[in-house]
């Protein structure tokens, strides 16, 4: 199936609008099995959707957009990956599971907010670069066309720190 070319930015964008739909979804559903595959599909997708920024997308701005933006995302992307462990690892009929659901959506706004909707956001610094976002945009693609068979056959391991200090 032959995909239409996108740039890196548009790639992403269209992933902020298919995660802001399924939670809308999510707060809608009321079975639990219902609200459980909404929250699955949730996390898968910030799952890939972070791996895709934090090895290809925020590299590759790496000393070209404000540096400081870059930091403040990756420690976002953290925050958000330890509700998405709390919420694949729990279910429906455990206390919180709505609330953990609900938190991650308001960081995920936050964030989505910070990339691309706020005065001098990543994406516009990112428009002003000279990075090729159509190759970026490639790659990203198929990366995350990846990451999304594996999480069909295998599955993709649990959300892992990005800002862990590392020891020499």
């Amino acid at each position: 199936m032959a995909q239409e070319r996108q740039d890196a930015i548009r790639l992403l964008t269209q992933d902020h609008r298919e995660v802001e739909a399924l939670f809308e979804k999510f707060e809608k559903a009321s079975r639990d099995g219902t609200k459980e595959k909404l929250a699955r599909q949730i996390c898968t997708e910030l799952k890939v959707h972070t791996m895709i920024e934090e090895e290809i997308f925020y590299p590759a701005l790496r000393g070209k957009i404000d540096d400081d933006d870059l930091d403040e995302a990756l420690v976002e992307h953290d925050g958000a990956k330890v509700l998405i462990n709390d919420i694949e690892a729990g279910e429906p009929s455990d206390d919180f599971y709505d609330a953990k659901v609900k938190v991650l959506q308001e960081e995920i706004e936050h964030h989505v907010k910070e990339e691309e909707k706020q005065r001098d956001n990543i994406f516009s610094q990112a428009r002003k670069t000279d990075v090729d976002l159509d190759a970026l945009g490639e790659q990203m693609a198929a990366r995350k066309a990846e990451l999304m068979r594996q999480a069909e056959t295998s599955g993709l391991p649990p959300a892992q720190p990005a800002t862990l200090t590392q020891e020499a």
